[in-house]
């Protein structure tokens, strides 16, 4: 399933083409994603209308256009947008293809069909849009997901860290891959209690957070098995994981074996020796 930097990287290759631009027709496959998708209502609303912003928040992209009609977007496990010309050929899993004034389609391609296209209806698309995201916690880029903040959310939670930080009402975007690489850079077992790490784990797990998904955008995301940015190329973060999928394998820290087990029905994969469960690390 695309995470943060594959949405913001699908975000920032999209924004060139689409500000600005107006929606002209809008044609649909008939088949539904997780949620119907009513192309009759998508025409009535979006025909003539002009893009005037996009944007990522957590996994999901937001598109508005002048009228205030504005489309909520998520790429599912296997979903991609991307640009193409008017004359190019439909594949067999474009979905929702919304096409633009100059000669242009943005398509919405899902092999599985997980994703979902939410049309938010000009009249009530603001206060719709604050309570679809009223549950979903705080960017991690965000000055809202501080230490202080991550702290009052963990007190007294047995939850483990790895699930805590997966959980998209404590901070938006961060999806199992991320979340494995952070534990394993900021060396904390995935399965200690999130209300056990200090005030020092914290901000040292926030600056790694951080880092590691700008790291992940500057990469164009992580391509394992089918994901392209909107220009159909694939990302190269898979070439810097140190622990995610790696289980068996040898630790490029300390040497030990990578360990793989199943929290929160998520896989999981840490160094038991540079990320022991009792807190402390290997030097």
């Amino acid at each position: 399933m695309p995470e943060l930097p594959e949405v913001e990287v699908i975000c920032q290759g999209l924004l060139p083409h689409l500000i600005g631009r107006t929606i002209t027709d809008i044609y649909c496959s008939g088949k539904q994603l997780r949620t119907p998708v009513d192309c009759e209502e998508l025409r009535n609303e979006l025909t003539n209308r002009r893009i005037v912003s996009l944007r990522r928040r957590a996994k999901y992209l937001v598109l508005k256009t002048d009228s205030g009609a504005t489309l909520i977007i998520h790429l599912g496990m296997t979903g991609n947008m991307g640009i193409f010309g008017t004359d190019s050929a439909i594949k067999k899993h474009d979905h929702v293809c919304w096409q633009l004034d100059n000669n242009t389609e943005l398509r919405f391609n899902d092999t599985r069909r997980f994703g979902a296209v939410r049309l938010l209806g000009a009249e009530n698309a603001k206060k719709e849009e604050k309570q679809f995201f009223s549950a979903t916690g705080p960017e991690p880029f965000s000055r809202s997901c501080s230490v202080a903040y991550l702290m009052k959310r963990a007190t007294h939670r047995k939850l483990a860290i790895k699930s805590f930080i997966m959980d998209s009402h404590v901070v938006a975007g961060i999806g199992n891959i991320y979340a494995n690489e952070t534990l394993f850079l900021t060396r904390i077992h995935p399965e200690r209690p999130a209300s056990s790490l200090s005030e020092k784990e914290w901000k040292q797990l926030l600056i790694t957070m951080r880092k590691t998904l700008k790291h992940a955008i500057s990469c164009g995301g992580s391509t394992i098995s089918d994901f392209v940015n909107a220009s159909g190329e694939g990302g190269y973060f898979q070439m810097n994981f140190r622990v995610y999928g790696k289980a068996g394998e040898v630790c490029s820290r300390c040497g030990e074996t990578i360990s793989k087990k199943t929290i929160g029905g998520r896989a999981s994969f840490f160094c038991q020796n540079c990320q022991p469960k009792s807190g402390g690390s290997c030097r």
